[in-house]
C-alpha cells in the first residue's frame, strides 16, 4: 500500500531539568550543531546517531521528546535502509508512557518501513508489540502512527503471518471504526494488506473484519473505499468466505453495484472485481442482474481506461455463466461492445473475456445464438482468429464449435467461410485450438444442409484442406483426437453428397488409417452406457461427459470406423474377421439396433470432445 497519514506534530521547545548527566548536555549539544547542519548529516551513523541514541535512553523525558522528534523530522526526509544501532533506540522510545514521545517514535518507525529491509528488522526485532500497544492507546494521534506503521510493515509477505499472530487484527478492525478519518484510513489500508493469503484471509475473516469492511462500503472518504473493497475483493477469492459472505451481508451487491457509480476510478474498478469475484457463485451472478449490475458494467466496457476494461469485461464474463443471465445480458445491449473487445489487440486478458462471455451467451438458447451471428461475431472471429494469441484462438474456437451445434446457423456459417480459418487451425500448436477448430468442424457437417459445397471446396484446400486434417486426425496418438475425426467422416458420408463420398473413398491414406481403426476388436455392450432412447440423458446434439474410459472410447472408435466402411461399400475386410458391425440384412429390428448404436455413438463422441473442451 501507498504512504499512510501521519499524525505527528511539529518540534516543540522543551526546557530541560537544570541537572543532566555530562553525556546528555554534550548529545544535546552535538544534536542541535548537527541538526542546524541536517543537509550535510547523515544521522544514521557514527557521532549524530550516538547522539540520539544517548538522548532516547535517557531517564528525562524531554530528552526523550526531543530525540523521538528528532528520528520523525529526520526519517521524513530521508528513508534508507538502517542496521539494529539505529532501529534500537527507536523501539525503546515506543515503551515510553508519554504520548509525545509514542507519537513522534512511531511516526519515525513508519517512515522506516517504508524500506523493505527495515521492514523485516523492525518484526525480527520485536516492534510488534509495542506498536499492538499503542494501537490500543487512548490518544488518536497514538493510534493513528502506530496502525499507519503496522500498515507498512504488512506490505512484506514475510511479516503478514508474525502480523497476524501477534493479536494484531482485533485492534485494527475496531480501530477500522473510528472517528478519526486518518485512524480509518491507516486501518482499512493495514486490513486490506493482510488480505493476500489465504491464511490471512481466513484469519481475519475470524478477527469479525467483514462486517466492518462491509460497513465501510458506505465511508464518504474515497480511500477508505478502495481499501474495503479492494479487501472484501480479495476476501471473495475464496469459496468458504464467499458463503460466510452471503449468509451474512444481504446488501453487499447493492453497494458494490452502487461504488461502480463511484466518482473515483479506482474504486469503479475494485468494485466490478469484487463483483467478479463473488460471481464464482450462482447466487451472486443472479443477484448482480438483479439488482441492476448490467447497466453500469455496460457503461465500465465503453470506457477508455484499461483497467476499467478489464475489470468490467472479467464481471461480465462470470456473471454469463448462469444460463438465466444470458438473454438480459443479450438484451441490456452487450453483444456489440463485446464484439469490439475481441479486436482490443493492446490486452489479450480483456479479448479472452470478451469471447468466453459470447460463448457463455450462445451456450443455452438457439435464439441467443442467432443474436450473436446476427451481430457480427463469425464475422469478427473469422477476420481475428489466424492472427491473434493462442489462449484467445482457443476461446474463439470453442465460440464457434458452440455456435455451430445450430442446425439453423449452419448454412449461414459455412456460407461465412469459416471452414477456412478452422481448417489451418487443426494443425495449430496449440492442442486445444487444434481439438476446438476440430469440434466445430464436425458439429457443422452433422446435419449441415442439403448442400455440403462449402465442404467439398475446402477438400484440398487451404493447408491441404479438409483432407489433411483428417488424415491427421486419424493418426494422431490422442484418442479423442481419432474419435472427432472418425465422427466428423460419418456425418460427411451420412449427408449422401456424391462428390464428398468419391473424395473420401478415393483417398487411400484415409481408407488405410480407417481399416486399422476399425481392425480393433468391439466394445463390450455392458456397464454404464448411455441409452439412446432415454431422453432424460440429453439429445444426441449435445455434449455430455458419460465417463468412458479410455478401453472403452477406442472401442466407439472402431464402431464408428466400421461404419465408415459400410457407408463407403468397402467393409469386405472388417466382414472377414467378425469384427463388423451388425448385419443388416432384412431383419427390420436389426436396423433399429443398428440405428440406435451409431446415435449412441454419437452421443459418446460428443462426451469425448466436450472433455477436451472443458479442460479449459
Amino acid at each position: 500500500m501507498g504512504g499512510v497519514s501521519s499524525c505527528c506534530g511539529p518540534r516543540r521547545k522543551n526546557s530541560y531539568e537544570p541537572l543532566l548527566l555530562e553525556n546528555e548536555r554534550e548529545a544535546v549539544a552535538d544534536l542541535l550543531q548537527y541538526l542546524e547542519n541536517r543537509s550535510t548529516t547523515n544521522f544514521f551513523t557514527g557521532s549524530p546517531l550516538a547522539a540520539l541514541t544517548t538522548l532516547s535512553f535517557s531517564d528525562n523525558v524531554d530528552l526523550q521528546r526531543s530525540a523521538a522528534l528528532a528520528f520523525a523530522e529526520i526519517t521524513e526526509k530521508e528513508v534508507r535502509e538502517v542496521g539494529r544501532d539505529t532501529l534500537d533506540p527507536v523501539l525503546y522510545l515506543l515503551t515510553s508512557h508519554d504520548h509525545e514521545v509514542q507519537r513522534a517514535a512511531s511516526a519515525a518507525l513508519g517512515n522506516l518501513a517504508v524500506n523493505a529491509e527495515n521492514k523485516l528488522l523492525i518484526v525480527s526485532l520485536g516492534g510488534l508489540e509495542p506498536l499492538i500497544r499503542q494501537m490500543l492507546s487512548s490518544n488518536v494521534e497514538v493510534q493513528c502512527n502506530a496502525v499507519g506503521c503496522v500498515t507498512n510493515l504488512a506490505t512484506h509477505d514475510e511479516n503478514k503471518t508474525q502480523i497476524a499472530k501477534s493479536g494484531a487484527l482485533i485492534p485494527l478492525t475496531r480501530l477500522a471504526r473510528s472517528k478519526d478519518m486518518r485512524v480509518q484510513r491507516n486501518a482499512t489500508g493495514a486490513l486490506l494488506n493482510m488480505t493476500h493469503s489465504d491464511e490471512n484471509r481466513q484469519q481475519l475473516v475470524a478477527a469479525g473484519a467483514i462486517p466492518v469492511l462491509v460497513s465501510l462500503l458506505n465511508s464518504p472518504d474515497t480511500d477508505v473505499q478502495y481499501y474495503c473493497t479492494t479487501a472484501l475483493s480479495n476476501i471473495a477469492v475464496d469459496a468458504s468466505n464467499r458463503k460466510k459472505l452471503a449468509q451474512t451481508e444481504p446488501k453487499l451487491v447493492q453497494s458494490l453495484v452502487q461504488l461502480m457509480d463511484s466518482q473515483s476510478l479506482k474504486v469503479q474498478c475494485q468494485a466490478a472485481l469484487a463483483l467478479r469475484n463473488l460471481a464464482s457463485d450462482e447466487k451472486y451472478q443472479l443477484e448482480i442482474v438483479k439488482f441492476d449490475g448490467l447497466k453500469p458494467l455496460l457503461r465500465l466496457l465503453h470506457s477508455s481506461y484499461l483497467p476499467l476494461i478489464l475489470s468490467a469485461a472479467a464481471c461480465v464474463r462470470n456473471v454469463s455463466i448462469h444460463p438465466a443471465n444470458e438473454s438480459p445480458i443479450i438484451d441490456s445491449g452487450f453483444l456489440q461492445p463485446l464484439i469490439e473487445l475481441l479486436s482490443f489487440d493492446e490486452n489479450e486478458e480483456v479479448q479472452c473475456h470478451a469471447i468466453s462471455t459470447l460463448r457463455n451467451l450462445a451456450a443455452s438458447s438457439e435464439r441467443n445464438k442467432g443474436a450473436i451471428v446476427e451481430a457480427g461475431a463469425v464475422e469478427r472471429i473469422k477476420e481475428l482468429v489466424l492472427t491473434v494469441p493462442l489462449a484467445v484462438q482457443s476461446e474463439m474456437t470453442a465460440c464457434v464449435a458452440v455456435l455451430a451445434l445450430s442446425d439453423d446457423l449452419k448454412p449461414q456459417l459455412l456460407e461465412m467461410g469459416i471452414c477456412e480459418v478452422l481448417i489451418p487451425l487443426t494443425n495449430s500448436s496449440s492442442v486445444e485450438v487444434q481439438g476446438n477448430s476440430a469440434a466445430a468442424l464436425g458439429n457443422l457437417s452433422s446435419k449441415a444442409a442439403e448442400d455440403y459445397a462449402p465442404f467439398n471446396a475446402v477438400w484440398n484446400k487451404p493447408d491441404g484442406g479438409l483432407h489433411a486434417y483428417l488424415v491427421r486426425f486419424l493418426s494422431s496418438a490422442d484418442i479423442t483426437f481419432q474419435h472427432i475425426a472418425v465422427w466428423t467422416i460419418v456425418q460427411l458420408l451420412e449427408a449422401e453428397d456424391e462428390q464428398l463420398t468419391n473424395n473420401i473413398r478415393s483417398s487411400p491414406i484415409l481408407i488405410s488409417s480407417i481399416r486399422q481403426l476399425a481392425a480393433s476388436p468391439p466394445p463390450s455392450r455392458a456397464g454404464n452406457r448411455r441409452d439412446p432412447n432415454d431422453a432424460s440423458q440429453g439429445s444426441d446434439d449435445d455434449f455430455e461427459d458419460d465417463g468412458l474410459t479410455d478401453q472403452e472410447g477406442e472401442g466407439e472408435i472402431a464402431t464408428l470406423a466400421r461404419r465408415i466402411l459400410d457407408l463407403t461399400e468397402d467393409a469386405g475386410h472388417g466382414q472377414e474377421d467378425g469384427s463388423r458391425f451388425t448385419d443388416r440384412g432384412d431383419d427390420e429390428r436389426g436396423q433399429q439396433t443398428q440405428a440406435g448404436s451409431v446415435g449412441s455413438e454419437h452421443a459418446a463422441l460428443r462426451a469425448s470432445v466436450h472433455r477436451a473442451l472443458s479442460g479449459h
